[in-house]
C-alpha cells in the first residue's frame, strides 16, 4: 500500500490547459520540410566526423601486428626480414618495428607472398576461375536488427580477406552509404535506373510483337529511354576501400516501390523479381567482383524481392527476443507465400506454353542473432536455435563496447584504430564479426566448390556426348 510521502507517477495530475499552452502552433507539410533540412545538416555533421578535413573518408593504416595477426598468416619477424629483402615491396609508414601499411600496400604483399611464400599458406582467398561472384542479401523485414551493420561488416571483413567485393544499398534510408563514404545525388544514382532499363528492355520486346501482329505499341516515355543509355558499371562508385566499391541509396529510390508496380500493371508479362538480377548478369558485374552484398530496406517491398531473387545466399539478422523471433518467423512465411505464388503463377503459363518450369532456389540460408547479450539472453537464444534448426548459424554477434562505439562515429569496426582502445577489447570486438565472416566465408566456399563440381561434371558429359555422337 503506498505512504501519503511517495510522489504520484507523472502521468497523474497533468493540466489540460498547461499542456495546450506548451504545444506549437498545428503542424503543416511545410514543417516537414523544415525539419529535413536541420537534419541533413546534422546528418552531415554526424557523418563527417572522423572523416578528413575535405569531408571524404579514409581508411586507416594497419600496424605489423594487425598485418600479421588478421590479413597474411605470416610471422612478423620473417615479415620484417621479406621486407627487408625486397625493398621494391610497400615498407609502411613509421620508424623501426612500429610500420603502418594501407590496404593498398596489404594487397600488394598478399599477391608477393601468394607467389613467393610458403607453400600452402592461405595468402590469398580461394575463388575458382570462371564462375561467376557469389551474392548474398542481407534481409529482415523488421527494422533495427543489426542489419546494416552485418551487411558493411562482411563487406569489410571479404575485402581485408583480399576479395573484390560491391555492395547494393537497396534502403531508401541510405545507411550502408553513409557508412561507405558514399555521395548520391539523385534516383538516378541508385539501383531505380537498373530496374527501369530491365523494364525498358521488356517493353521494347513487347512492342516488337505488337508491331508484328499490327497492334498498338505500349508507350515509352522518357524515364524508360534514359534508363536504357545506363549500366550498372555507370552507377557503382568508388569507396574509402580499395576492394570495396559502392551502388548508393538515397531517398528518392523509394520511388521504385511505387513505380515497379505501376509498370507491372503496364506489362503483365514482366517479371519484375529478376530485374536486378538481370542487370547484375547482363552488365558484367558477376564476372567484375567476387562477393555482391545487397542491403535491403525493412520490409518486404519490390526492392527486397529483388535483392532476394537475384541473391545466392540470404541472410536474416535478428535479436534474441520474442517479437524478434515472432517478426522473422513471420518474414519467412511472407518469403514463402511471396515466391510460391510466382512460382505458381509462372508455371502455369509455362505450362500452357509448353516451356519448363520455373523455381526460386538459394544455395544457403541462414538466421544470424545479432546484438547478443549472453548473460540475459542465451536461454532465449537456444530456444530460437532450437526451432530454426540448420537455418541459424552457430555463433552469435555479441555486443560489445565497441561495436557501440564504432557505430556511433559511423564506422565499422575494422575502421576503427585499436589504439583508441585497449587490446583485449579489441580483439574481442574484431572477433564478434571475424566469426560470422567465418561462418559466411564457409557457405560461400562451400557453394563455390558445388557449383565446381556441377560444371566439371556437365563439362565431362558433354564431352562424353560428343565422343559418342
Amino acid at each position: 500500500m503506498s505512504s501519503g510521502k511517495d510522489p504520484l507517477p507523472p502521468y497523474f495530475n497533468i493540466s489540460p490547459a498547461k499542456a495546450a499552452q506548451r504545444l506549437s502552433e498545428p503542424i503543416d507539410t511545410a514543417r516537414f520540410a523544415k525539419a529535413a533540412a536541420f537534419a541533413a545538416k546534422g546528418r552531415q555533421d554526424l557523418a563527417e566526423r572522423g572523416y578528413a578535413p575535405d569531408g571524404r573518408k579514409r581508411l586507416r593504416r594497419f600496424s605489423t601486428w594487425e598485418v600479421c595477426r588478421y590479413l597474411i598468416p605470416v610471422a612478423p619477424a620473417h615479415f620484417r626480414r621479406v621486407l627487408l629483402k625486397n625493398p621494391d615491396l610497400p615498407q609502411g609508414q613509421g620508424e623501426g618495428n612500429s610500420k603502418w601499411f594501407s590496404l593498398d600496400d596489404v594487397l600488394r604483399l598478399r599477391d608477393h607472398f601468394a607467389t613467393e611464400g610458403a607453400a600452402g599458406r592461405e595468402y590469398r582467398p580461394w575463388r575458382p576461375e570462371g564462375l561467376p561472384a557469389k551474392t548474398i542479401a542481407v534481409a529482415n523485414f523488421k527494422g533495427g536488427v543489426g542489419k546494416t551493420s552485418t551487411a558493411a561488416h562482411l563487406a569489410m571483413s571479404a575485402a581485408l580477406d583480399g576479395y573484390k567485393v560491391l555492395v547494393i544499398d537497396l534502403d531508401s534510408q541510405g545507411s550502408m552509404t553513409s557508412i561507405m563514404g558514399g555521395k548520391v545525388a539523385d534516383e538516378w544514382s541508385t539501383a531505380f535506373p537498373l530496374l527501369a532499363k530491365d523494364y525498358a528492355l521488356a517493353l521494347q520486346d513487347e512492342n516488337r510483337v505488337r508491331e508484328a501482329a499490327g497492334q498498338t505499341p505500349l508507350p515509352f516515355d522518357e524515364t524508360l529511354t534514359e534508363a536504357l543509355t545506363l549500366s550498372a558499371t555507370d552507377l557503382i562508385q568508388k569507396t574509402h576501400w580499395p576492394n570495396i566499391d559502392l551502388l548508393g541509396a538515397q531517398l528518392n529510390l523509394y520511388w521504385a516501390e511505387f513505380q515497379v508496380p505501376v509498370w507491372r500493371m503496364g506489362l503483365r508479362g514482366w517479371p519484375l523479381w529478376d530485374a536486378l538480377g538481370n542487370a547484375l548478369a547482363n552488365d558484367g558485374i558477376l564476372e567484375s567482383y567476387d562477393i555482391i552484398i545487397l542491403d535491403t530496406p525493412p520490409a518486404l517491398g519490390y526492392l527486397t524481392i529483388n535483392a532476394l531473387a537475384a541473391a545466392d545466399i540470404l541472410l536474416v539478422p535478428l535479436g534474441a527476443s520474442f517479437l524478434e523471433f515472432d517478426s522473422t518467423g513471420r518474414f519467412f512465411d511472407m518469403l514463402y507465400s511471396t515466391f510460391a505464388s510466382v512460382e505458381e503463377g509462372e508455371n502455369a503459363a509455362r505450362r500452357r506454353d509448353g516451356l519448363p518450369e520455373m523455381r526460386f532456389e538459394w544455395d544457403a540460408v541462414r538466421a544470424i542473432i545479432t546484438r547478443f547479450d549472453a548473460a540475459q539472453q542465451t536461454d532465449l537464444a537456444n530456444v530460437i536455435q532450437a526451432y530454426f534448426g540448420d537455418f541459424m548459424t552457430t555463433y552469435r554477434q555479441e555486443l560489445t563496447a565497441m561495436v557501440g562505439q564504432a557505430g556511433e562515429q559511423v564506422n565499422g569496426i575494422y575502421e576503427a584504430d585499436y589504439r583508441e582502445f585497449n587490446r583485449e577489447t579489441y580483439v574481442r570486438g574484431r572477433e564478434t564479426f571475424d566469426r560470422t565472416w567465418a561462418e559466411v566465408k564457409e557457405l560461400i566456399l562451400g557453394t563455390w566448390w558445388r557449383d565446381l563440381q556441377m560444371q566439371q561434371a556437365d563439362e565431362a558429359a558433354e564431352v562424353r556426348e560428343q565422343a559418342h555422337g
